[in-house]
């Protein structure tokens, strides 16, 4: 690394680099491990590369990015410089000013407190301003988590560094760390889940929503080396098309364990190349899934949901969103779910009419959550079903349901008085009389969406009146 930031740096002359501290950033950030030294670390100053504006993004405390002023070019990198050693004099007034510093009369476990609140770039950068400073911010307790954020940031080198100098104390294996989040991060690639895998066996949370470099391969590894995986977020992973163990690792499990995988939590959202045989891979090795969101996973059919039902049989929260493949059939198998079930979207499934509703209604009695917006074969029919089965129903979103009419929201204000979100959105036969028996019967509303639909001013405000607490979300210029 020093050699490569000294081919960077060359024409800077006077400036000398620290070869005990290994920076990488994008052009947002500053990610650095430093080894221990004899002498205490003099700040760095951060210099940009030649193809860099001189104002780049950076990130702000709780993770996200900002724009200072202009952006950088894709390929920006900056190197962290050292100012030349200090005279005697300015050696002498920093070390008066250092004794001086309120801070500095701080115990170090209130230090710890403050650095724990601090993002992992910030954390970084504390560790560059004195001796004690630097001991305390790579305490293992602070580094249970890592969160790195930026298009252009080289993830791939930041996990390297960072889990280089977190394995100082135990030797190719970082036992602290538990959760790593590396969201948006275009630049991670497989490399950087190898490395995860290799050094941190004790990870249990780890996102990479929109790293659409990543494949199978790597988050295979992932999953056979660290057996305490609980959550995994691959939105947005388009080239991920199945989650299993790697043949090593299926070689090493005894028969009574079983080719199994402790996954609790799985986003898949937007991993358009996730098909039917995928999924039956998924359902078959981890059976222990309570919360999976397959939005958007156009290839799915029916026959993928029959294998979920029948190997995942705790799932509490099923998103199938836009998987327009899915119909009457698919939401049978869901049915099998039974009453484990309690969150379900099948918004935009067009397949889907009440004959999928009445079997979702009458084996998922403890149904909490249903999104049905755009499912324009439901009508008032499949309501009734929902309202008498699912009693305990709280929020319900059936906008864009033409057939969709005051009759069947008196059903549901006859079953279902504890309702708090009601979306009505664009259903053109709903009128006023609808919304009196909601608002008359369920006095715990608290969002009710009836944009673009003929509905008058007068019961408008008889919801207001009866439901205080109540949002009311509307195109009606006459009510205000």
């Amino acid at each position: 690394i020093e050699k490569n930031l000294g081919d960077q740096v060359g024409g800077f002359g006077k400036g000398r680099i620290l070869s005990s501290h290994a920076t990488v950033t994008g052009s947002n950030d500053c990610l650095e491990t430093s080894t221990r030294t004899l002498s205490t670390p003099s700040p760095g100053l951060i210099l940009p590369s030649k193809s860099s504006s001189l104002s780049s993004p950076a990130l702000s405390s709780n993770g996200n990015e900002t724009n200072s002023s202009s952006s950088s070019s894709a390929h920006t990198e900056t190197v962290a410089v050292i100012h030349p050693q200090p005279g005697v004099h300015s050696r002498s007034r920093q070390s008066k000013s250092h004794h001086y510093a309120p801070i500095n009369l701080l115990p170090d476990h209130t230090l710890l407190q403050i650095f724990s609140h601090l993002p992992t770039n910030q954390l970084c950068r504390c560790a560059r301003v004195c001796r004690r400073w630097y001991n305390l911010a790579w305490d293992p307790r602070l580094w249970s988590t890592i969160r790195l954020t930026g298009e252009l940031l080289h993830a791939d080198r930041a996990i390297r560094v960072l889990t280089h100098r977190l394995c100082q104390d135990t030797p190719n294996v970082c036992l602290t760390l538990e959760t790593v989040v590396v969201n948006g991060c275009k630049r991670l690639t497989d490399r950087g889940l190898y490395i995860l895998a290799q050094c941190c066996p004790e990870l249990r949370h780890l996102e990479v929503a929109g790293c659409y470099n990543i494949s199978n391969d790597a988050v295979f590894e992932v999953v056979s080396r660290c057996p305490n995986l609980e959550h995994l977020d691959l939105s947005g992973c388009s080239k991920v098309t199945c989650i299993s163990l790697t043949q090593e690792a299926s070689l090493q499990l005894s028969p009574m364990h079983g080719q199994q995988i402790s996954v609790h939590f799985l986003d898949m959202t937007d991993c358009f190349s996730l098909e039917d045989e995928g999924l039956r891979t998924i359902a078959s090795h981890c059976p222990r899934l309570t919360h999976l969101y397959l939005r958007r996973c156009s290839r799915l059919t029916d026959e993928a949901l029959r294998h979920l039902a029948l190997h995942c049989p705790s799932i509490r929260e099923l998103s199938l969103s836009d998987c327009r493949l899915v119909g009457d059939f698919g939401l049978r198998e869901v049915a099998r779910l039974e009453g484990c079930l309690r969150y379900l979207s099948v918004a935009h499934c067009t397949r889907i009419t009440d004959v999928g509703v009445r079997y979702v209604a009458r084996y998922c009695p403890r149904l909490r959550y249903l999104n049905a917006r755009g499912c324009e074969g439901l009508t008032d029919h499949g309501l009734g079903h929902l309202a008498r089965s699912c009693p305990k129903l709280k929020s319900l979103d059936v906008g864009k349901c033409p057939l969709v009419s005051d009759s069947g929201l008196e059903q549901l204000a006859m079953y279902c008085q504890g309702l708090r979100r009601v979306s009505l959105r664009a259903c053109e036969s709903v009128t006023g009389r609808g919304l009196k028996a909601l608002a008359a019967n369920c006095c715990e509303l608290q969002l009710l969406n009836v944009q673009d639909c003929e509905v008058s001013p007068e019961a408008l405000r008889f919801v207001r009146r009866h439901c205080r607490r109540c949002v009311i979300e509307h195109t009606n210029p006459a009510f205000y």
